[in-house]
């Protein structure tokens, strides 16, 4: 508890070591967002998505010094660190420049930092309200856990680091309040929202519908209703060749449950196999055909 107090309070946050904090920050999220080692990993998401830039906005507001302190270090912080994000990867990006087509959504949320580190900054207060400040935050938070729980279900234990930040920050964040009465109603809130975003995601798992190519296209030799289709593993998912009259030809559809790595098998009526190299991701794919010999 007196470290959580510690962290959230008693920090001494100058300019300049806000200023450093924001470099830092966003210059290394510019270089995870671009490293292939990173990519669908836990340390890839915090270039993405608001969980951990939570926390940072709560650390910022529980160490500012009033109201407007609060607002004007969180609007910086959020300035600083976030074009740079996109700055860091400019020169290696093939979009160059137009890289900064995807900074306009960050820069909304820039601009709400403002009175969202003024209003956030009652959450100091010893009052038994200030639970209504922090449960927004609670519940965006509960957003994003319900979302990377079923990513590492899906392809396990991809971004399993940040579901267990997610959980943490769910039961951690309570702690910063002074009042009992508030602290008991966050944690509250806290726990069902755990319980229903992990229900959702244990009852409801994510499943990629696609298809893979058409008969005769540029990926597979012709196939019909004749043909099977099959993956090898049968826990990455289920395949299918389904005739398609909008565009007059069969599709191999798939419906896959789970990612990695298994090979396609395509087996004509008189027992002859194509098979293919397919990696299964999150929300996408790669697949190669296995030349013979190979």
């Amino acid at each position: 508890m007196k470290y959580i107090k510690k962290i959230f309070g008693e920090i001494n946050l100058s300019w300049p070591k806000l200023i450093i904090m924001a470099i830092v920050i966003g210059i290394y999220c510019g270089v995870v967002a671009m490293l292939p080692i990173t990519a669908d990993t836990s340390f890839h998401d915090i270039a993405e998505t608001f969980e951990v830039w939570i926390f940072f906005g709560i650390f910022i507001i529980m160490n500012s010094k009033s109201n407007k302190d609060a607002a004007l270090k969180c609007f910086i912080f959020f300035l600083i660190s976030q074009p740079l994000v996109y700055l860091v990867q400019v020169p290696f990006s093939i979009l160059g420049w137009q890289l900064f087509i995807y900074y306009k959504y960050w820069f909304i949320w820039t601009i709400l930092t403002i009175p969202m580190g003024f209003i956030g900054y009652y959450m100091k207060k010893d009052k038994w309200w200030t639970v209504i400040i922090l449960a927004p935050m609670l519940l965006f938070l509960a957003y994003h856990y319900m979302g990377f729980l079923g990513q590492t279900l899906y392809w396990f234990p991809r971004h399993l680091l940040t579901t267990i930040y997610c959980i943490a920050a769910l039961f951690i964040f309570p702690l910063i309040l002074e009042n009992k009465t508030a602290r008991l109603i966050a944690y509250i809130i806290s726990g069902l929202v755990f319980i229903v975003t992990t229900s959702i995601s244990l009852f409801n798992p994510y499943v990629y519908e696609t298809s893979l190519g058409s008969s005769g296209g540029t990926r597979f030799e012709y196939f019909d209703n004749t043909y099977k289709a099959y993956f090898e593993d049968k826990n990455i998912g289920d395949v299918k060749i389904e005739y398609n009259e909008h565009i007059d030809d069969y599709l191999l559809t798939v419906k896959l449950k789970h990612g990695g790595k298994t090979k396609l098998i395509i087996e004509s009526p008189d027992k002859k196999k194509k098979i293919y190299k397919v990696d299964v991701r999150y929300r996408k794919y790669t697949i190669e055909e296995i030349k013979e010999g190979k």
